[in-house]
Parts: structure tokens; sequence; C-alpha cells
């Protein structure tokens, strides 16, 4: 605590920080000013690539799966021209299907259904022919007469079924309503019409969708990011997750996590729309760019809207990872630089400020009495060195008066001595003088009384007085006026004789 009270002490006392610390500050202000602006067009800049690559992964990912569709399709479409013949001949269908499911790698099966009696000695007639890597066929295909897919016959199947309800072809989820083990795939029925145009039959094509994902997932443009496509109803198509394909929906997800921003989303994504959104999951931010997915135009193709979304997650990280890095590395830099700025200046101004701290010293040593103390020249022209040489200026003259000002002191000290010694011996000469006056005017007190006693006797008694009487009295007067007299003169002489030695002495 007293170091931490003592470092603001430090700052006020000294100068060469206080103006490093405003440099620095000064600089700090420009420099976050800058580096916000920057970094907020960067930011932006960022994101917009991000979008722009979004969308060019998603187009090209809605592409790459409508070049499988579109080339299952077309092998579809083939087989179905080249087996139109031989309708009748129920033994080519296996050869039909099997051929078609060679034809295509991305095919993983294919079943020809009839409907019930198209063979007048058959209720159901279904060809199927399916890859099978586990079989001990040589080829690892393997094609069976079965009147069953799954759990039910193919008949109250909806790849069976909805085709022969509306005549056109269409992408469907073969195991929709069926409880089985089965790898999740999707089917591609195409309708076999009859000759009075009604449907007769139809050709399944299953395609994996493990190795669908598969495919897809491998172009992912970014090595934390993945492609996903939905259903319409909201199931996995395209999931890196193959548990999830067709075995759970975005919404089964969206109840899994806290944040509804996935359901939000996947809404989004059902009804069409082209965006993005932002959500958490598993403590990670993502985001997700969507578009519907649409299919090329092609002559002869059946163009009905699948109602499916594509789209691509990127965690946050993938978009904005290097950024935050240059981020953090940036501040870092700017931090540094920040505190060499500060070094560097408290260097230079430390320096620049010495002769300051010299003269501070001087006046401090001259504030004691040491008015000799010497400032030497400075070598700088700036205001600092005028200043100490104006200083130095200031300290000689200060010097020089105060110089002077100790003689003229001595001068009057030593007048001072003499006037005290001078006014001590005339105190002594007058104490001498009172004393000596004082003894001449007790001497001449008595002959002056007895003086003025006979003058007044004689004043008073001149008609009784004898003569006798009388010549005494004017005898003693004459003798008290001379000792009178001779007193007058001794002061006299000693008067003379002080006046002479003062006369003497000057």
């Amino acid at each position: 605590m007293a170091k931490m009270l003592r470092l603001p002490k430090f700052i006020n006392n000294t100068l060469s920080v206080r103006l490093s610390l405003m440099v620095v500050s000064a600089m700090a202000i420009l420099l976050m000013a800058s580096l916000i602006v920057i970094l907020h067009f960067s930011r932006k800049a960022v994101k917009e690539e991000a979008l722009q690559k979004a969308s060019q992964t998603l187009e090209g990912t809605t592409q790459r799966i409508d070049n499988i569709l579109l080339s299952v399709e077309q092998a579809t479409g083939n087989i179905y021209f080249s087996m139109q013949p031989y309708l009748d001949q129920p033994e080519k269908m296996y050869i039909y299907s099997r051929r078609l499911v060679e034809s295509n790698p991305y095919i993983d099966g294919c079943a020809i259904a009839f409907k019930p009696y198209y063979y007048k000695d058959r209720e159901l007639f279904m060809a199927y022919s399916h890859r099978n890597t586990d079989s001990h066929n040589a080829d690892g295909f393997a094609t069976v007469q079965s009147e069953t897919f799954g759990d039910r016959p193919y008949t109250e199947q909806v790849w069976y079924t909805e085709p022969m309800a509306t005549g056109k072809p269409d992408w469907l989820n073969p195991l929709k309503g069926m409880k089985v083990n089965m790898a999740p795939i999707f089917t591609f029925s195409l309708p076999i019409p009859g000759k009075d145009g009604k449907p007769v039959g139809v050709i399944g094509v299953d395609v994996s969708l493990n190795m669908l994902s598969k495919i897809v997932l491998a172009a992912k443009p970014s090595p934390n990011s993945y492609c996903t496509l939905l259903a319409e109803d909201g199931s996995f198509i395209v999931h890196p997750d193959s548990n999830k394909l067709q075995n759970q929906t975005v919404f089964t997800e969206s109840r899994q996590t806290i944040d509804p921003a996935i359901k939000e989303a996947a809404k989004a994504m059902l009804a069409g729309a082209t965006d993005y959104r932002t959500f958490k999951m598993n403590g990670t931010r993502y985001c997700v760019f969507f578009k519907p997915f649409k299919r090329t135009v092609v002559r002869g193709r059946s163009l009905e809207d699948l109602g499916w979304s594509a789209g691509i997650i990127y965690p946050e990280e993938d978009i904005f990872g290097d950024y935050n890095r240059l981020l953090n590395y940036v501040l870092a830099i700017a931090v540094i630089g920040l505190l060499l700025i500060f070094i560097l200046s408290r260097t230079i101004i430390h320096r620049q400020l010495l002769p300051l701290r010299m003269l501070t010293t001087s006046a401090q040593h001259i504030a004691k009495g040491h008015y000799t103390e010497m400032i030497p020249d400075s070598r700088h022209q700036d205001e600092i060195g005028r200043l100490q040489n104006h200083f130095q200026q200031m300290q000689l003259s200060l010097a020089n008066n105060i110089g002077e000002l100790e003689q003229l002191t001595a001068t009057l000290k030593k007048r001072g001595e003499e006037l005290r010694t001078t006014y001590e011996q005339v105190s002594k000469a007058n104490r001498l003088k009172t004393v000596f006056l004082h003894n001449m005017t007790d001497q001449m007190l008595a002959p002056a009384n007895t003086i003025n006693n006979d003058v007044d006797m004689l004043c008073r008694s001149d008609y009784d007085i004898q003569k006798e009487e009388a010549g005494t009295i004017a005898d003693d007067i004459l003798k008290q006026g001379k000792t009178i007299t001779d007193l007058l003169y001794d002061l006299l002489q000693d008067s003379e004789k002080e006046t002479g030695k003062e006369a003497a002495h000057e």
C-alpha cells in the first residue's frame, strides 16, 4: 500500500515521467481510435468474406448434391427407356435393377416394383438389387426377388404409394414410418406408366445418405465447419453425425440445447429463407449460413420443389479465429510499443531535463547561502539552454552583489565597533566630567556660601559693624573669592588640555 501511495508522488515529483505519460497517453488515444476503426472495418470485411465464402460453398455444395441427384435421375431415366420394351418379361427386371446399381456409383440399391397382379401369376413382384460389400459375390452386388422392403409390403410404403398416386417422379424417404435397423437412404421414385398412361409400377433408386454426407463433407470450407441438408420435415439428409440421419430432426437437436436460436434458424431454413444466424451449442458459438436447395434446370427433368434447405455451419473460431488472434497480436504490439515509447520518451526527456535538474540543485545551494555556486555554460541554444545562461548571469550578478554587500556589511560593522568604542569613551569622559564638575561644584559651594553669608552680613549691619570686623569679613570674602578663582582656573586648564588632546587626535 505504501508503495502504491509513493508511486503517484513519484509521478508528481518527476517532470520527465509526467511528460512521458502525457506523450504516451496522447499516442494511446490516437492508436486506440485508429485500431478501433481498423478493427471494426476488418471484422466487417472478415464477416463479408465469410458470407461470400459461405455463399460460394453453399452454391458449390448444392450443385454437387444436385449433380449426384441428377446423375441418379438420368441413370434411372436411361434404364427406364431401356426396359420399356421388356415390361412383360419379369426376369428382365432383375437384370435392369442390377444394371442400374452397377451404372452409377452413387446408387446403393434399386427396386423395380409393379402393382398387384401386373403379372397375372404373381400378386406382388419386386426385383431388388443392392450393393453388398459383405456379400460373398466377387462383384459385391446382390440381386433378390422380394415382396417386402423393411417391415411391410412395398405397396404400403411411401416410395411406392406416392408416385403411384401422383404419377410424378419424386425424392422420398423410403423408411418413413418404419422401424427398421437399416442404413439411412433416400430414394428417387420414378413411376412406370402403362399403355393407358397410368402408373403400373415404380422404379425406386436408393442413395446412401452416409455416402452422400461423406462426399459433401469432404469439401468442407474450414477445418471445423460442416454442411447440412434438411428435408422438408426437418430431418437430416446430410450431416457429419450419421446417427442423426433420418433418425432425428433439427427440432430434436434444438430441444437438446438451451439456445432457442437453433430452433429459430431451423424454422427460417425450412421456410425457404436465405440468411445467416448465430447460435450457441455445447459452449461454442456457431454461425449458420443457409439457402433453399434449388435444382438445376435440365430439359426433361421434373423440377418439383423438394422443400430442402442447405446450410453450412461455421464455428466462430473458424471465421474470426485469425481475426481474434490478429487482434491479440495487435493489442500486444500496441502495449509493447507504448511501453517502448514511454521508455524512449522518458530517456530522451530525462536527458533534455538534465540542465533543469542541475539548475534546481544549484538554486537549492544558492538558497542555502552558497552564492558562489558555479553554473557551467550551456551547449544548447534552445529554451533550456538560454534559461541556463540567464541563470548563470543571474548567479554571477547575485554573487557580485552579495560580495559588495558583505564588504559593505564588514565596513559598517567595523565602523559600528569604532562608534561603540568612541561612544563608550565619550560616555566615560562624560561620567568623569560629571564627577569632576560635581566635585568642583562641591568645592566651590562652601566658599560661595561663605561669601554669600559675609555679603549678607555686611548688607544688614552697615551701621552697627565695627571697622575691624568689616575688614575681617572683607578679607574672608577675598580669600573665598580667590579659592573660587583658583578652582575655576584649574577647570579652565583641564578644559584646554582636553581640547588640545581632541584636536591632536583628529
